[in-house]
């Protein structure tokens, strides 16, 4: 997976956050269960994130320097 899908699939779950937020600000029904599926997308974004970084030569080339 290339960085800009996980930047990608980061801001998706931003957004997801923020209609969720506004259902809840409004008390729309599903607000509750919309922020935990943007927040379940932000998390797998930054753990995609993770294991990209974790992976890469370049980074195992700094970190052993």
């Amino acid at each position: 997976m290339k960085v800009k899908h996980i930047i990608a699939l980061y801001l998706l779950g931003v957004f997801i956050i923020i209609f969720g937020a506004l259902f809840k600000i409004q008390h729309w029904p599903y607000g509750a269960e919309i922020l935990s599926a943007g927040s379940f997308t932000e998390g797998l974004a930054v753990l995609l994130g993770i294991w990209k970084l974790l992976t890469t030569q370049k980074f195992k080339d700094f970190l052993n320097s």
